[in-house]
């Protein structure tokens, strides 16, 4: 099932979704390829985003939360989660891109051994793919089935999907039905929120209602 043929299997019916990412990474394993091969604990920073998070959700209608199974995502959302007395469903779907031989590579090492600008990674998921890594056709036959059960799951409802910056941006090729490789416009920061509404009687069924929005800096 491809992008394309997303909107095919949505239901009818508006639903509202938080796309957060996890805060700042532990310092070690800035600008360096992780993804889903090495669970990495937050920075200090990252603990305080986590915590902002939870302080600028405040009493906003959440009624359901899901997230990847990795230890940055569990440890940002861990402050939201006992502000508002819920518990997240994990879907090991979420968990972030498999970057194959980049994993553990700096950014300047992408380019030393593998002649590959990092800032052309979604280029490369999009055409060639990562050695041993996982392909834009991959990932959406992973998580396009996670986004689809969310979306039918709340009916008129609101729902964060706590997760990493290659998922977010992969949900939101899907849902805009565009290129992976064309999310490259898009940051999405550490400790990052995004919301997205879905209204299906608009002819624009998706709507982009914050973008790559940091709590944080409300309280900076």
């Amino acid at each position: 099932m491809s992008a394309h043929v997303l909107k095919t299997h949505l239901p009818h019916h508006p639903t509202q979704l938080y796309l957060i990412r996890h805060g700042e990474v532990e310092e070690r394993y800035h600008k360096v390829f992780g993804g889903c091969r090495i669970d990495m604990a937050l920075s200090a920073l990252g603990q305080r985003q986590g915590e902002a998070l939870a302080r600028w959700m405040g009493d906003t209608k959440l009624d359901a939360v899901y997230a990847s199974p990795m230890l940055r995502v569990k440890q940002t959302m861990a402050p939201l989660l006992e502000k508002r007395g819920l518990t997240a469903t994990i879907m090991d779907d979420l968990r972030e891109i498999d970057f194959g031989d980049w994993t553990g590579h700096h950014w300047e090492g992408v380019q030393e051994h593998f002649g590959i600008s990092a800032f052309d990674w979604l280029q490369v998921l999009d055409t060639t793919g990562i050695p041993n890594g996982e392909s834009a056709q991959h990932l959406v036959e992973r998580v396009q089935p996670c986004l689809i059960k969310i979306l039918q799951d709340n009916p008129h409802r609101t729902a964060a999907i706590v997760c990493h910056g290659g998922i977010i941006r992969v949900i939101l090729s899907l849902l805009l039905e565009l290129s992976l490789a064309k999310m490259s416009h898009f940051n999405i920061d550490y400790g990052s929120v995004t919301v997205v509404e879905l209204q299906p009687e608009k002819k624009h069924a998706v709507e982009i209602e914050l973008l790559n929005f940091q709590p944080i800096t409300v309280a900076l």
